[in-house]
């Protein structure tokens, strides 16, 4: 199998690295100790005071921590399943397993750019690069032509390409609905406390809504593209859609207000996403079937 071995080497790293920074980010940060800091937009944002996660606001750091939480006891496992299954030729191994380091991709990228500096800012950086070439490499390990002989011809394409396309459109406004706002009032947006800029709107407005965008539209034409793209993205908001679920019950926990419009949003995409994970997981041939059904077609007159 092409990249194979690059592939498990930038994965074991990644299993590694990420299992120290989520079980040191997790262990290091219980229980908030409060300390007030006075933003550079003259806000007074209360900041979590211990652990990695000090210098993060308290939103900031429950969130990080939900995070880690979900990879650690999801994504890590889920990780380790999916490359296990990719050494052993699976298909639906290797398309978990690109959607997986597309999870650790976005979150670590996150991480690198959001978090309040850290002693683990290189291993951050680290992990953000070891997933982008492992994730190119996997990608590139397709072949394209052959894709849709993957899947079973009655894949539900429209539910799970229109799904992506809705989800994609409902993200975009919600964000925009929070930007604009400020825009327009020459105000600070909500959420920002003491960071600089939108880094989670940022990706998602630059990658994840386009990228849905045009991972539904590819699928509905069935092309190629479309059923890995679409896969990769279902794999990946499985991942996502989860964690931002943990931080949503976090932060409730904390006491941090948070948008009641976002938590319901992001809960009921949660819920249809994990039937959609099923259906695209469910709906991927094994090797094997696949050449029982090419032998097939050769046997019949």
């Amino acid at each position: 199998m092409k990249y194979e071995r690059s592939i498990t080497i930038l994965t074991i790293l990644i299993l590694v690295l990420s299992l120290a920074a989520t079980v040191y980010g997790i262990y290091s940060s219980s229980g908030a100790v409060p300390q007030q800091f006075i933003s550079w937009s003259g806000e007074t944002v209360e900041l979590y005071g211990t652990g990695l996660y000090e210098h993060d606001s308290i939103s900031g750091a429950e969130q990080e921590i939900a995070q880690d939480i979900v990879t650690l006891f999801m994504g890590i496992p889920l990780l380790i399943l999916s490359i296990f299954l990719f050494r052993r030729g699976s298909f639906r191994g290797r398309f978990m397993l690109a959607g997986t380091l597309g999870y650790f991709l976005y979150s670590y990228t996150s991480y690198s750019f959001l978090s309040a500096y850290n002693s683990f800012f290189l291993i951050y950086v680290i992990l953000m690069s070891a997933s982008l070439f492992a994730f190119i490499l996997t990608i590139i390990s397709f072949d394209i032509k052959s894709i849709t002989t993957y899947f079973n011809p009655k894949t539900p394409v429209k539910f799970i390409g229109g799904l992506l396309i809705f989800m994609s459109i409902a993200i975009c406004l919600m964000w925009v609905g929070r930007i604009f706002p400020s825009i327009f009032k020459d105000t600070m947006p909500y959420g920002l406390d003491h960071y600089t800029t939108l880094v989670i709107q940022a990706l998602d407005l630059g990658l994840i809504v386009p990228g849905g965008i045009l991972s539904g539209l590819l699928l509905f034409k069935q092309q190629p593209y479309g059923y890995l793209l679409a896969t990769v993205f279902i794999v990946k908001a499985f991942m996502m859609l989860t964690a931002i679920t943990a931080m949503n019950i976090k932060m409730s926990g904390a006491g941090v207000q948070s948008s009641p419009i976002e938590i319901i949003v992001f809960s009921v995409f949660n819920a249809v996403i994990i039937y959609s994970f099923y259906l695209i997981m469910k709906n991927i041939h094994d090797p094997s079937k696949v050449l029982h059904n090419e032998y097939e077609e050769r046997m019949i007159p």
